[in-house]
């Protein structure tokens, strides 16, 4: 998964921006609105342009990590969320923030190897 910012001040995303952001395929991204209608509901315009928030944009997060990172199957990671709703959103985030520190360290270190 690309861990792309999602920008402040922007409140609606297409499909390909979130695919881009998260690294996936528009493909995926609309097989996982159907197999996730419950968490996975971007506002459609009269044209039928998927518009997606930054909550869409997380929950996508959630589910690619249940799905795609710790492999769970689809009716699996149905059943967490379903479940567990916060439980599986707050692991994610320490996991990101903690991503976000490893990127600094290492620039930090490259930094003192060229020196």
């Amino acid at each position: 998964m690309t861990d792309k910012t999602i920008s402040d001040d922007k409140y609606y995303y297409v499909i390909s921006e979130v695919a881009q952001i998260l690294g996936v395929s528009e493909t995926l991204l609309r097989y996982w609105e159907k197999e996730f209608p419950q968490q996975i509901t971007p506002k459609k315009g009269s044209r039928g342009v998927r518009r997606y928030t930054k909550e869409d944009i997380e929950k996508i997060r959630t589910i690619y990590d249940l799905v795609k990172v710790r492999g769970l199957k689809l009716a699996a990671a149905r059943e967490v969320l379903k479940q567990n709703k916060q439980g599986t959103a707050q692991p994610l985030e320490a996991i990101q923030c903690l991503r976000k520190v490893k990127e600094e360290l290492v620039a930090m270190k490259r930094a003192l190897e060229s020196m």
